[in-house]
């Protein structure tokens, strides 16, 4: 008897698994990895949950169908750019493919009840399932108790006596069953979606306004330095020495890039159209972010080289937030 869980490398999709494993079932979980995950600061993800629970892995990374599920979603956004409901039917889809190779009897997730305000309450995780192809099939065990019966539980797949009735936004029945279970380390924070973090959903509304089609490259991007719009000019002005590396890495051939001289210097990114006022705006953004905040200030900028300069005025704290995405 196998299972096929979704693991996100958080609390409840581990806990989910366990649950899963003390029914008797083989267990084997999916992740899916797409460009708007947050790394793990102590650097406890998936795989290493995985791991600690002996359970094999698949890795799936989401392709360019997944970026335009999240500019069009069907069933629309969250708070901010989260298309929670889009997205968890576009991963069960997946997952039910994947289910079929590996002669899984049923999928299971780390879904809660009234969790999530968009995507947990009742009646959307009715339509998740069900647009999923998985009516009456998908388990959550944290809530199964309190949700119908699924073909799992009627088949005898997986012993009812084991499943829970977590319910609602507070963690402490999660946090009691890492007791239960002697789960030692793992990422109690239920959040980790850039999607839903309201800087970056400025970023990508803006992103998508601007740029017919994108690509995990320019979502990269988003992740790194400030963003500065000027008409269909992108500014992006790097804030420490990693974040100028990475903005010369994602350069094109066809941007500029500038620096200050002889002093602390970020390296800003000029994309669009090179126009004088969009060459002396990158400019002053540069000079005011460098060491020489005041006055005026020799910029040098170029497509493959620093071989042109332009002197420019210090803008105000004003004119730079006036500019700011």
């Amino acid at each position: 008897m196998k299972a096929l869980g979704l693991l996100s490398g958080g609390l409840d999709s581990t806990l989910a698994i366990k649950i899963v494993l003390e029914s008797g079932v083989e267990v084997e979980a999916i992740n899916f990895v797409t460009p708007f995950g947050q790394a793990r600061k102590d650097g406890w993800g998936a795989p290493e949950v995985a791991k600690s629970l002996n359970v094999p892995l698949k890795m799936v990374k989401t392709g360019p169908d997944y970026l335009r599920m999240v500019r069009h979603p069907r069933f629309g956004y969250g708070k901010n750019v989260n298309p929670c409901i889009d997205c968890k039917i576009f991963m069960l889809k997946k997952a039910k493919k994947y289910a079929k190779e590996i002669d899984a009897k049923f999928i299971f997730t780390g879904e809660v009840l009234g969790q999530r305000p968009m995507s947990q309450h009742r009646e959307a995780l009715d339509l998740i399932e069900e647009e999923a192809g998985l009516k009456g099939k998908l388990v959550r065990p944290l809530s199964a108790k309190l949700l119908p019966h699924t073909e799992a539980e009627e088949k005898g797949y997986i012993k009812s006596e084991v499943l829970r009735d977590v319910h609602g936004r507070s963690r402490k029945p999660q946090i009691s069953m890492t007791q239960e279970f002697r789960i030692a380390k793992y990422q109690c924070a239920s959040g980790g979606c850039l999607l839903t973090d309201a800087d970056f959903a400025k970023k990508l509304r803006d992103l998508f306004k601007h740029k017919k089609r994108i690509t995990y490259e320019d979502v990269a991007v988003l992740k790194v330095a400030r963003h500065f719009r000027l008409g269909e000019n992108k500014i992006i002005v790097g804030r420490n020495e990693a974040e100028n590396e990475a903005l010369l890495k994602a350069k094109r051939k066809t941007d500029y890039y500038f620096e200050v001289p002889n002093c602390g210097s970020p390296t800003t990114l000029l994309q669009g159209p090179k126009t004088k006022e969009a060459r002396e705006t990158a400019a002053r953004l540069t000079a005011f972010h460098s060491d020489k905040k005041t006055g005026e200030v020799t910029v040098n900028y170029g497509k493959q080289s620093l071989n042109k300069s332009v002197t420019v005025a210090v803008p105000t704290l004003a004119e730079v937030n006036a500019l700011r995405i």
